[in-house]
């Protein structure tokens, strides 16, 4: 048995000495700590790694960590939703949100054509500039084919981009899978809808991607999810290595409970009784914001993998 030990700060504390003494204060903070030390070992042990996450913290300063963990070789997969899709493209063609309040007064933004998300404000402009981005995108893309993958359509969208911190572009860069499996749930959908008006036979196929996510795996492999949030882009990963054993190592971080019955509340426990994550697994669940605890357990991953030189920072 190990005992409780009292935090204590010191001057210039680093992060990762902050997740190490989290390991004996209690709570979430042991259970942030564990997930740090999986995340490690799923990249020390050479799992397979894939990263979801919900639009919602594509909107958030993470997605720069995401295109950086992409640059690290840290990620073999990223599953995401729409809204994240459209947001990495709107700040990768030099669009800013701003910050907010979440008490803001929304009939005021709304007069403004300001767009809330949380404490963060995405402008009416910024979509103009995005469905501009896409309008010549997609004619571009339907004059040469009519029917693409999903993964194969976001890899030419990011192959379009010039930013660093974009998660399209460095997916691009290292022929990394982006999947986006409700591709139609946002602004993206429309223009969806409005190319297929005008090239009858323009076809998405979201099926074939999950084939190639689903095939991707071996049994025999050691393979890793890190899961910020949840929803469908969870579910996808998890239900895409179901039929190879599901995942020897699971870290979820989210906010919502396990009570409600939902996906995004499912803990890696339950995912145990679908065989979704291997009973034998290195796993864990952590509640709280992932935008507090995701950027704590990965940089504590990141500097224990970079002073044994599993990763190289160029």
């Amino acid at each position: 048995m190990e005992y409780v030990k009292d935090f204590k700060w010191k001057p210039g504390i680093k992060v990762f000495e902050i997740v190490e003494k989290f390991k004996s204060v209690g709570f979430q903070s042991i259970e942030l700590a564990k997930a740090a030390e999986i995340i490690y070992k799923m990249k020390k042990e050479g799992a397979k790694i894939i990263l979801t996450f919900s639009s919602n913290l594509g909107t958030s300063g993470l997605r720069g960590l995401f295109a950086q963990l992409i640059k690290l070789d840290m990620v073999d997969a990223i599953v995401t939703t729409a809204g994240a899709i459209e947001e990495d493209i709107m700040k990768a063609i030099g669009e800013k949100f701003l910050i907010s309040r979440f008490d803001a007064d929304d009939i005021e933004l709304h007069e403004k054509g300001m767009n809330r998300v949380g404490n963060l404000i995405i402008t009416n402009d910024s979509y103009v500039r995005f469905e501009g981005f896409m309008n010549i995108f997609l004619k571009k893309l339907l004059n040469e084919k009519s029917v693409i993958s999903g993964t194969e359509f976001l890899n030419r969208i990011g192959k379009e981009l010039n930013d660093e911190d974009s998660f399209l572009y460095q997916a691009a860069k290292k022929n990394i899978p982006v999947y986006c499996p409700a591709i139609t749930d946002g602004s993206i959908g429309f223009q969806l809808f409005l190319a297929k008006e005008e090239y009858k036979n323009f076809v998405i196929d979201v099926v074939e991607d999950f084939k190639n996510f689903v095939i991707s795996f071996s049994y025999d492999e050691k393979k890793g999810l890190i899961a910020l949030g949840g929803g469908t882009s969870k579910h996808f990963a998890l239900l895409g290595a179901l039929i190879s054993g599901g995942f020897d190592y699971a870290v979820y971080i989210t906010t919502s409970m396990p009570t409600s019955g939902s996906m995004s509340g499912a803990t890696t426990k339950e995912a145990k009784s679908w065989g979704k994550v291997r009973d034998d697994s290195d796993s864990i669940t952590v509640i709280g914001d992932a935008t507090i605890l995701f950027p704590l357990a990965i940089s504590y991953a990141l500097e224990k993998l970079y002073n044994e030189k599993i990763i190289k920072v160029e």
